[in-house]
């Protein structure tokens, strides 16, 4: 995933992976869309999060999907 997106230091958040310049985990985006909260939702408990960098992370996600998976 693209650093400037996210950046993982075991000094913050215990090496979790997080947005790049925040304690805010990358987790805590899809764990508020499992649980049916909105990108919105999200973004107004986490507003040092963009929603430029939030979707950047779910297409980044998205993409390695694709990448990874086999074809039939």
């Amino acid at each position: 995933m693209d650093t400037s997106l996210v950046s993982r230091d075991s000094e913050i958040m215990s090496g979790a992976l997080c947005f790049t310049g925040t304690r805010v985990p990358v987790k805590n985006l899809f764990d508020y869309l499992e649980g049916a909260s909105s990108l919105e939702e999200f973004l107004e408990d986490f507003p040092s999060i963009t929603r430029e960098q939030a979707v950047a992370v779910l297409e980044a996600a998205r993409e390695g999907l694709a990448a990874d998976a086999p074809v039939a």
